[in-house]
């Protein structure tokens, strides 16, 4: 299963709600969410900052994280932001595989081996 990263705040509506049923409430019915969707929640935190809650999840596929955040989205209460989690196997697995792109003003596609250490520019010939 895929993991997601899911980001949370509370409009004004969704903090009364919060403050009338408590955290505890809260994460149960993030658990069922998840769970109605074929996941389950690894870790959920309420949080200080731009977000309210981070939630990082499994879901099936890119499908049921989108139902996932339509659902929260429509409430009215609670906007979120998800985030795809790749493992570093994933990334691995990225990495091996080939791709041709040219990049504007270039007149032929780049190798890898023209990269220039970790910021990831094209380096000049």
């Amino acid at each position: 299963m895929a993991k997601y990263l899911v980001e949370a705040s509370y409009l004004s509506k969704g903090i009364n709600g919060l403050m009338k049923e408590g955290g505890t409430r809260r994460r149960e019915a993030v658990d069922e969410l998840f769970a109605s969707l074929g996941g389950r929640v690894e870790a959920f935190y309420f949080v200080l900052g731009d977000r309210d809650v981070i939630v990082i999840g499994e879901l099936p596929d890119n499908t049921s994280a989108a139902a996932l955040a339509l659902k929260v989205n429509a409430s009215g209460v609670t906007t979120c932001k998800t985030t795809v989690l790749l493992t570093p196997q994933e990334i691995d697995n990225a990495v091996m595989k080939s791709g041709t792109y040219r990049p504007p003003g270039f007149d032929e596609p780049y190798e890898v081996e023209n990269w220039e250490g970790e910021g990831g520019h094209l380096a000049e010939d």
